[in-house]
């Protein structure tokens, strides 16, 4: 059964209270949000269309760089959450009764806007901090002429030459990762659907996230096993993925957040 979770801390911050939810929650999450795709897909589609055309837009212009590259799919998924804010007011709508347009939702992001946008400038801080990161990870660990992409990850990653690179790589790409994930998880739906500023959205989240680790990590996992499969397919499976991601994630946070 889930069960709220009380904190000293609630009264201070004035942060909603958050209930801790099953391991297994990510699967009810995923199949809510395919209802949501199955009665707006004119709409839901649209915004997948629209992003993976940009996401293919930035590997393309990426692909010469492995670096850089790399940086930019993990940029994906930083930016993911807010780039997914029109499926949220889709869903948010649809909750409410009201059969919601691609239109409609983009109108809906208005209400909001100036907590969206900082937040929008914290991720794009993050993002750009993590590319000069992985510039240097690149120029202190990596001296030898930089193989073509065909050849990169197998000559860096795979090569067992570059131990210290890849795992300098990992743990820093990793932590910064998790630090994002917890402070934007369900930050932007809560932005979204509620009066609160951002600093507010992402405490919250931080706090989701802690509480359900069981839950958020397996949430995680399907996130990146998903995306993974949306760019084997040229960003083709992105078209689907993305709304359905972003339609769950809509009802993660309703899940989790009182």
């Amino acid at each position: 059964m889930d069960k709220p979770y009380h904190s000293s801390l609630d009264h201070h911050f004035q942060l909603p209270q958050v209930r801790t939810v099953a391991v297994s929650r990510p699967l009810l999450w995923l199949r809510l949000g395919l209802q949501d795709m199955r009665d707006s897909p004119g709409a839901s589609l649209s915004y997948g269309l629209i992003l993976a055309a940009i996401g293919y837009m930035i590997l393309a212009y990426a692909a010469s760089m492995p670096y850089l590259f790399t940086a930019a799919i993990s940029g994906f998924f930083l930016i993911g959450p807010l780039a997914a804010a029109g499926l949220y007011e889709i869903s948010r709508r649809q909750d409410g009764g009201e059969r919601v347009s691609f239109s409609r939702s983009l109108k809906g992001l208005t209400r909001h806007g100036d907590s969206l946008l900082y937040f929008g400038v914290f991720l794009a801080l993050a993002l750009i901090g993590w590319e000069r990161i992985s510039a240097i990870l690149f120029a202190l660990f990596y001296h030898d002429v930089v193989p073509d992409l065909s050849d990169f990850y197998r000559t860096v990653f795979f090569s067992g030459e570059y131990t210290h690179f890849v795992v300098s790589y990992l743990v820093v790409g990793g932590a910064l990762a998790a630090v994002i994930y917890a402070l934007s998880a369900i930050a932007i739906p809560m932005l979204i659907d509620r009066e609160v500023d951002a600093i507010t959205a992402a405490m919250t989240s931080a706090r989701a996230v802690g509480v359900n680790l069981g839950a958020m990590a397996l949430w995680a996992v399907i996130i990146v096993a998903t995306v993974a499969i949306g760019f084997a397919t040229m960003m083709i499976g992105l078209v689907v993925v993305l709304p359905l991601l972003g339609h769950a994630t809509w009802h993660a946070y309703k899940d989790m957040v009182g």
